[in-house]
């Protein structure tokens, strides 16, 4: 059963679960069709997460607030905050990840030097425990693996992510909290997340409720 977070007239944000496509394929249904069986109503899709990410995700509830959302998602009005874990130590610990993405032999991304039509990130760093990092993540553009790429370009490939570093029960990424405008109402939503060993740990936990209390961000993030 999905989780739902939020329900407006015009959206819904519901919790989503670890892999788990969009899309219906392989005789495997797809999160919008799950989604509007469960909640039985008609659902549009707005913006999207990787299978093997999970967190805060919209759907629209008519093709007007659709195409509304849309617009917000595509001018990158709606803010996203992700959070990721890694047991790699960063280049440095703070900072904007910028560059160009191509794809990469094995059917992944890599990050190119060009900024030609570059990929954005701007992220913070804090140690959770020894050997394990926790990396908050904003991303300004909307690319394709983009945070799992530019984590890796930074030397902190995150945890669990098959195709950018080591295997583990899950990749250890989700998506947060989105917070956005919408019909001059201020919406933030925000879900921690739920599967994972990493992710249940006592230390991870503590951390992300410093996080909450924001003590940990950076004054220009706050």
């Amino acid at each position: 059963m999905l989780q739902r977070l939020f329900d407006h007239p015009d959206f819904m944000a519901i919790y989503k679960p670890i892999d788990l496509g969009m899309h219906s394929e392989a005789g495997e249904l797809g999160l919008q069709v799950i989604a509007e069986q469960q909640f039985g109503l008609k659902l549009w899709m707005v913006h999207r997460l990787d299978k093997v990410t999970s967190g805060v995700l919209l759907f629209a509830k008519n093709a007007e607030a659709a195409a509304e959302l849309s617009k917000l998602f595509s001018e990158h009005s709606i803010q996203k905050t992700y959070l990721a874990l890694s047991q790699s130590k960063p280049k440095r610990k703070q900072g904007r990840i910028k560059g160009d993405m191509a794809t990469a032999r094995n059917g992944g991304y890599k990050l190119l030097k060009t900024v030609a039509r570059p990929a954005i990130t701007d992220f913070f760093s804090l140690s959770v425990e020894p050997g394990l990092r926790l990396f908050v993540c904003r991303p300004k553009t909307g690319k394709t693996h983009q945070i799992r790429v530019a984590l890796k370009s930074e030397g902190s490939a995150i945890l669990g992510d098959q195709r950018y570093g080591n295997a583990s029960d899950r990749t250890y990424l989700h998506a947060w909290r989105l917070a956005f405008e919408y019909h001059n109402d201020a919406f933030q939503i925000e879900a921690a997340p739920a599967e994972g060993e990493w992710f249940n740990r006592r230390a991870f936990k503590d951390k992300l409720k410093q996080l909450e209390n924001v003590d940990h961000w950076p004054e220009h993030w706050r």
